[in-house]
């Protein structure tokens, strides 16, 4: 008999419906009045919530921006972002000039979102970026698209350049002092009485500087209420502006796709057009001002006065990164010094900026006029002999100065820091000495011990070491600091302090009578210690040692190596095997995760 099995009906599963989001943008005022960014917005919302296999997501939609630089799209970047949310499955864009007119932007977006298998669809263009040929395709139009771009980058700098031939400035530029109203500059009271007053400063010979710390006591700000800073007074100080005439295309756009401002140095034709506006200072005085601060920048630092300036401001310069070195004044924490309270050096100007790099060291004030008198052949330094004769000084590297002489000659000479020979005199050694007798160090790892005990063996000191037993409890031993060389017995802390207070004569040692009354103490090889005291008397004892393990013989260490052996069996050296492919293999899942 045929065997009959009964197939029942399936139902279909529903299709997954596709989230869909729409870009749009508009960039010129021309482009909104045919094309208006809020009917593209209506139109795209209507299309997506029409189609039943279509989710709709929004409409990301940039207004007056450019297409050249994606950085500076808000509501591109977020529709990106919930791209790599998966919030969204199709991009629809009407034409690929409004999605971006860059072609490195472009392809790298499209391919990017292709990766998450996000479909960019071009409605002009018809362009699927996920069909066979779709990157080709994009990689022409978009490359047609940047060319566009650039075209009308090219009729916009032309019109721009023509009104400028008839004295129309590109714009109504912001400028303190004055505002617009209409075509035409119109002076504020309170602000040209600011830009006098800068002005005024800099012609009574006050550097930027001294104006910037004049405004900052006094509160006076600049038109959006920040601080007034060196750079915003250059700029009022240089700008012609301030004369009632307009200098046209001091600046322009080099590269359309990057907008990125050039300071105008002759590469273009610039427009002087007089007598465009009421002027604040006389085309006398700014002409004088213009000058002046040229002297002041050939000056360097010597022309502000508001600075520290020594004969050597401006002298000397480091090799390895350019800059100039600057005078380094800090506190002498030296408890004993002949060098006084105050260390005073040059270091290379890049080590006091914020990400400075040079590793440049210091160089002693007193060392570089040592060498500045060797080089001009003097026995003392002289300042006046130094501005005239030497150049500049360059440092190649630590412990050479070579010095360029006004004569076109050169000498080279080499230093070596003597600080710390120079600071422990034989004086500062006994005051520093009778600074330690007289106060007890208050450090964990400091005793009244430390620097006290020496080895007779070698000369060394002494120095503390904490143990810990079994147990857990925890010792204190004196050990030789040339414990790899030196064969001198160590000595445990109480041992060392109940022979201390026998030799003082005390129960219990006083730590203050000890320092007062002991210089040293010595330890030689054998258990035998002696104590120097002030006075000149000696007192000496022997104690006993730790009695240490006999050496191995060499046949318990054949016994030993045996045993070892014997105890890698091959059950243990497999285990051991296995847990060290299990380390190697955390160790790489853990290395792998990091790096993703």
């Amino acid at each position: 008999m045929a065997k009959i099995t009964k197939i029942e009906p399936q139902i279909p599963a529903l299709p997954t419906r596709k989230k869909v989001a729409a870009y749009a943008r508009v960039s010129m005022e021309t482009e909104r009045l045919h094309h208006s960014l809020s009917s593209q917005v209506s139109y795209y919302s209507e299309l997506i919530q029409k189609n039943p296999e279509w989710e709709y997501v929004g409409v990301y939609a940039d207004e007056a921006i450019t297409g050249t630089i994606a950085k500076k799209r808000d509501e591109f970047k977020r529709l990106i972002a919930d791209c790599d949310a998966g919030k969204i499955d199709i991009v629809l864009c009407k034409s690929i000039s409004r999605f971006a007119r860059n072609t490195v932007d472009l392809l790298e977006t499209v391919r990017h979102l292709k990766e998450l298998g996000i479909s960019v669809r071009f409605e002009k263009e018809n362009i699927d970026s996920l069909s066979g040929d779709g990157e080709v395709m994009l990689t022409l139009l978009a490359s047609f698209a940047q060319s566009e771009s650039e075209s009308i980058s090219n009729n916009v700098k032309w019109g721009v350049r023509k009104r400028m031939e008839r004295g129309i400035p590109n714009g109504h530029f912001r400028i303190f002092g004055y505002r617009w109203e209409g075509d035409q500059l119109v002076i504020v009271p309170e602000e040209a009485a600011i830009v006098k007053r800068i002005y005024q400063n800099f012609l009574d010979g006050k550097s930027r500087l001294e104006t910037e710390r004049e405004f900052a006591a006094e509160g006076i700000t600049t038109r959006e209420g920040c601080r007034w800073v060196d750079s915003n007074i250059k700029v009022v100080l240089s700008n012609i502006t301030y004369t009632g005439n307009m200098l046209l295309q001091k600046e322009y756009i080099a590269d359309p796709i990057s907008k990125k401002r050039k300071k105008n140095h002759g590469e273009l034709k610039q427009y002087y057009v007089e007598d465009t506006h009421e002027p604040i200072i006389d085309m006398e005085t700014f002409q004088y001002v213009q000058s002046e601060m040229a002297r002041r920048k050939e000056l360097g630092a010597l022309a502000n006065k508001s600075l520290n300036i020594t004969c050597f401001t401006s002298k000397i310069k480091c090799e390895k990164c350019g800059k100039s070195y600057v005078r380094n004044t800090r506190k002498n924490r030296a408890k004993v010094s002949q060098l006084g309270d105050q260390l005073v050096g040059w270091v290379c100007g890049s080590s006091k900026t914020k990400n400075g790099k040079c590793k440049a060291m210091e160089i002693p004030e007193y060392i570089l006029r040592q060498k500045c008198a060797e080089a001009l052949g003097l026995e003392e330094f002289d300042e006046d002999a130094f501005a005239e004769q030497v150049e500049v000084i360059t440092v190649p590297e630590q412990g050479i100065l070579n010095f360029h002489m006004t004569d076109g000659t050169e000498k080279t000479l080499i230093w070596v820091s003597t600080a710390k020979k120079d600071a422990w005199t034989p004086e500062a050694r006994k005051k520093a000495s009778s600074y330690r007798r007289n106060h007890a160090m208050k450090r964990d790892d400091v005793t009244c011990f430390t620097s006290k005990i020496k080895c007779a063996d070698c000369g060394n000191n002494y120095r503390r070491q904490t143990r810990t037993k079994a147990s857990g409890e925890k010792y204190h031993l004196f050990v030789c600091a040339t414990t790899n060389t030196c064969s001198n017995n160590c000595i445990h802390e109480d041992t060392l302090r109940e022979l201390t207070a026998q030799a003082l004569g005390q129960q219990e040692l006083d730590e203050a009578v000890f320092l007062k009354e002991i210089d040293h103490i010595t330890i030689a090889p054998g258990g035998h210690i002696t104590f120097c005291f002030y006075d000149g008397h000696e007192v000496s004892m022997d104690y006993s040692t730790k009695r240490r393990m006999p050496a191995w013989t060499e046949e318990r260490k054949k016994k030993q190596g045996e045993a070892i052996k014997a105890s890698f069996t091959e059950e243990r050296r497999q285990k051991m095997s296995e847990t060290m492919k299990k380390i190697r293999s955390e160790k790489y899942w853990a290395s792998t995760k990091a790096k993703r």
